[in-house]
C-alpha cells in the first residue's frame, strides 16, 4: 500500500523486512536541521516496510452486491480479500492481538488509505502515468539485491507474501509518486529570496551551542540477526565479524572507496543504504561513548578510525566492530547564510513544508471529486446505534 502523502517514498533496500507503516497525510512534518544526506538515508529505506500496513477489514453492508466488497471508489471494489493478506503479514508477529476497538479503528484507517490509493491510481491511469513493467522489475531487482534467492524466498513466506503480490505494490507506489511528481514535485520553487528570508527570521536555528562532527561507519555484527543488512556477507560468529571486519579495514588501506565498501559489507540496516552516513553528531553525544570519543577526537577530516569493538554495557562482552569515518568536523557558532550547507538545508526546508501543504490540499480536491462508498465506515456507525 502507497504511503499517505506526508512522506516520501523510501527507497532504499537496507531497511530489510522490518515492521508496517501507517502515516497520516495530515500530519505535518517536523523541521530538522540534520544533514541532508542523513535524513535521505532515513529517508530511503522502502522496501518491505509499505506492504505491512493493512489489516483486515470486516463488515459491510448487507443490500451491496457482494460481501466481500468493503468500499467502491468511482465503481471500483476495494475487497476484502486483498486486505486480509496485509492483516494476517501485519499482525503475525503482534505480541498481542488487538482489542475489537483498536482493530475497528484500525481497520477504518488502512481502508481510507486503500481509498486514496485506488484514487490516485485511476487519476494515474486516466494522466497516462501508470508504473512500466521496466520500472516495477527494476525496483523488485533493487530490494532482492542483498538476499540470495532462498533467502529472498524464504522471506517472502514468512509473511505469506509471493513475487506477484511484491510487484503489485511496487507497481502501485511507483504509480501514485509519479503521479505526484507531475503535480507537487514538479511545481515547487525555492528562490534565494525565500531562503534569505528564512534565515533572517531563525538565525538563532543556525548558531551552533557545541561542535558536532560529521560521521559515518562501517558495521559488523557477532551474532545472525535477520534485520541486519547485506545478509549476503552476514557475519554468524565473533569470528566470523573479526575477519570480516578485518578484510573491510584491510579494502579501506588499499584505497576503496568508504561508501562503497559500507553499502556492501556494512551490517547496520539505517546507515548502509547511505554509505554509512550518519549525518552531524553532536559532541554530547560522542562523549558517551568514551573509545569513539577518543578515536574521533585524533582523525583528521577525510580519515578512518582503526577497528573499534563494540560493547554491550550490560554482559561487558562485544557484539560487533565498526570502522569510523570523519567526513567534516564544525566548531561552536554561527552558522552563516553564505554558507551552502545553511543554503542546502533551508531550501530542502521549505521545499518539504511546501511539498507536504500541496500534497495535503491535492489530496482533499481528489477525494472530492471521486464518488467514494465507505460500507465499513456505514457498518460501525450502524452497529454503534444498536
Amino acid at each position: 500500500m502507497h504511503p499517505a502523502p506526508s512522506d516520501t517514498i523510501p527507497s532504499d533496500v537496507s531497511a530489510g523486512f522490518k515492521g508496517g507503516l501507517l502515516r497520516n497525510p495530515n500530519h505535518p512534518t517536523t523541521p530538522s536541521h540534520q544533514d541532508p544526506r542523513a535524513r535521505r538515508g532515513h529517508v530511503r529505506n522502502f522496501c518491505w516496510a509499505v506492504l505491512l500496513v493493512v489489516v483486515a477489514l470486516t463488515g459491510c453492508r448487507s443490500h451491496e452486491n457482494s460481501t466481500d466488497t468493503m468500499a467502491t471508489v468511482n465503481g471500483k471494489k476495494i475487497l476484502r480479500a486483498d486486505v486480509e493478506k496485509y492483516y494476517r503479514n501485519q499482525t503475525a508477529q503482534a505480541p498481542q492481538q488487538p482489542s475489537a476497538e483498536e482493530a475497528a479503528s484500525l481497520r477504518l484507517a488502512i481502508l481510507k488509505q486503500l481509498i486514496d490509493d485506488e484514487i490516485m491510481l485511476q487519476r494515474a491511469e486516466k494522466d497516462g502515468l501508470l508504473a512500466t513493467e521496466e520500472e516495477v522489475n527494476s525496483k523488485l531487482n533493487e530490494v532482492k539485491a542483498p538476499y540470495t534467492q532462498e533467502q529472498f524466498q524464504q522471506r517472502l513466506k514468512e509473511r505469506s507474501l509471493t513475487e506477484d503480490d511484491l510487484k503489485r505494490e511496487f507497481r502501485r507506489n511507483i504509480t501514485i509518486e509519479k503521479v505526484i511528481n507531475k503535480e507537487i514535485t514538479s511545481k515547487i520553487t525555492i528562490s534565494d529570496a525565500d531562503i534569505s528570508a528564512y534565515y533572517n527570521a531563525h538565525k538563532a536555528e543556525f548558531n551552533l551551542v557545541e561542535p558536532r562532527y560529521h560521521l559515518a561507519q562501517i558495521v559488523v555484527t557477532t551474532s545472525p540477526n535477520p534485520e541486519s543488512g547485506n545478509v549476503k556477507n552476514k557475519a554468524l560468529t565473533e569470528a566470523d565479524a573479526r575477519k570480516k571486519i578485518q578484510m573491510i579495514e584491510n579494502r579501506l588501506d588499499s584505497g576503496e572507496d568508504f561508501a562503497t565498501v559500507a553499502m556492501n559489507y556494512s551490517e547496520d540496516p539505517s546507515t548502509a543504504g547511505n554509505g554509512g552516513d550518519m549525518g552531524f553528531i553532536p559532541e554530547s553525544a560522542i562523549k558517551s561513548d568514551p573509545t569513539a570519543r577518543e578515536i574521533i577526537s585524533k582523525l583528521k577530516a577525510g580519515q578512518n578510525s582503526s577497528v573499534i569493538p563494540v560493547v554491550d554495557p550490560a554482559s561487558r562482552q562485544v557484539v560487533g566492530f565498526r570502522v569510523i569515518k570523519l567526513l567534516a568536523r564544525e566548531p561552536a557558532g554561527q552558522r552563516e547564510l553564505s554558507d551552502p550547507r545553511v543554503q542546502q538545508t533551508i531550501r530542502e526546508q521549505l521545499r518539504g513544508r511546501r511539498e507536504q501543504l500541496l500534497k495535503s490540499a491535492y489530496y482533499e480536491v481528489v477525494r472530492s471529486e471521486a464518488k467514494v462508498e465507505n460500507y465499513y465506515a456505514e457498518q460501525i456507525l450502524k452497529n454503534a446505534a444498536k
